[in-house]
């Protein structure tokens, strides 16, 4: 009987000859090449998949040209390759994306979220990985890679988990939103105990995320030596909202978050966790959230932001439908228009115009089949 190849081996295989041809073009012919591919693809209506997000920041000249850009990895979940192959695949997917980026970002973030069960073999596999990027990377920490050992051998590996940077006229926070109140010593829980609690999505034993006490301290005095008009973005690895309890889609002092936010003209926060289509606008803030390389959540029964173009139901037999990148465009007032890559599917741009008249203007398009 004829051997019959599977559609991922057949797509493996014709990847593998189309990039072995690459290899043999000129740069004149390889433009030429990129070119006809884009066309034919705008005119399909389709997106090239990566598992990466490349982010514009906007320069405030007319031409709209971006200053300078980074890309971004998020909610890749590692677990060891031998139990879950398929996510360290995404992740080895996404790297080859950003490394053939031309020109190079200015850096690249990872959103949280490296490992699966914060295990020393997760994070270091996801460190080996992510040390072939070519460009600097900068790390933030999500609750999956915390709480089995309360963040040494993050600390180990990365350093410490808030910080923030000025780059190029955007003074940026990379914030720890995923600390937990002490659930687990009362309970007499092991270290292994905490972290399959904290992982588990609708676990009501575990407290709901904050920033803490410290973490608003920290926040604030960060905060005192920035130009109230300096353009801020915020890198938190859980929605600085209340979106919904039950699953910690939360951020328990979000709202004194918020208030430290409301003097500064512009002010984008952009999260991982929820994995999922999500847009937001309180006071002067807007509020994007991410895909994951590795898998969608469903959305919540309640608490959805009213200005969210939902994504519809991924599809069960699809290892990546539902996942995906995107792309950030920071404008010259120092908002953000925000591209979703879903592979697999049509291209969904939220713009800063369509958040901030609440929903009036440039409402992007939706879906036509039931959300999820």
């Amino acid at each position: 009987m004829k051997h019959i190849k599977s559609i991922e081996t057949r797509h493996h295989e014709e990847r593998d000859a189309f990039f072995e041809g690459l290899r043999r073009l000129d740069r004149r012919g390889f433009m030429k090449l990129a070119g006809l591919s884009a066309g034919i693809v705008a005119a399909k209506g389709l997106i090239t998949p990566h598992s990466f997000q490349l982010v514009s920041v906007a320069d405030a000249a007319p031409s709209s040209r971006p200053r300078f850009t980074f890309a971004y990895i998020s909610d890749t979940h590692l677990y060891k390759k031998e139990l879950n192959d398929r996510f360290v695949r995404s992740i080895l997917r996404a790297v080859d994306d950003v490394n053939r980026l031309d020109p190079q970002p200015d850096f690249v973030l990872f959103g949280g979220d490296l490992a699966q069960l914060g295990k020393k073999e997760e994070l270091d596999l996801g460190r080996e990985i992510l040390k072939s990027v070519k460009a600097p990377v900068r790390m933030m920490v999500g609750e999956h890679d915390w709480f089995l050992d309360m963040g040494e051998h993050w600390r180990t590996n990365f350093g410490e988990p808030q910080y923030s940077f000025d780059h190029k006229g955007v003074h940026f926070i990379t914030l720890m939103s995923v600390n937990e109140k002490d659930f687990w010593t009362e309970r007499g829980m092991t270290p292994e105990e905490r972290m399959q609690t904290v992982a588990g999505l609708d676990n009501g034993v575990q407290s709901r995320f904050e920033v803490g006490a410290a973490g608003r301290e920290w926040l604030k005095q960060d905060l005192a030596r920035v130009d109230k008009k300096t353009p801020l973005i915020i890198f938190s690895h859980s929605p600085l909202y209340k979106y919904y309890r039950p699953w910690n889609f939360w951020t328990e002092d979000a709202d004194e978050i918020q208030a430290m936010l409301e003097p500064f003209e512009n002010v984008t926060v952009i999260h991982g966790h929820t994995h999922q289509m999500l847009s937001n606008q309180i006071g002067n803030i807007q509020f994007h959230g991410m895909l994951s390389t590795a898998w969608p959540w469903p959305y919540a029964p309640e608490g959805l932001p009213s200005l969210t173009v939902q994504m519809n139901r991924a599809d069960p037999f699809s290892n990546f439908d539902g996942c995906g990148d995107g792309r950030f465009d920071v404008t010259a007032e120092g908002l953000v228009d925000k591209l979703y890559n879903l592979w697999d599917r049509d291209p969904v741009t939220v713009r800063s115009s369509y958040l901030a008249s609440k929903g009036k203007k440039d409402r992007p398009a939706a879906t036509k089949l039931p959300s999820y």
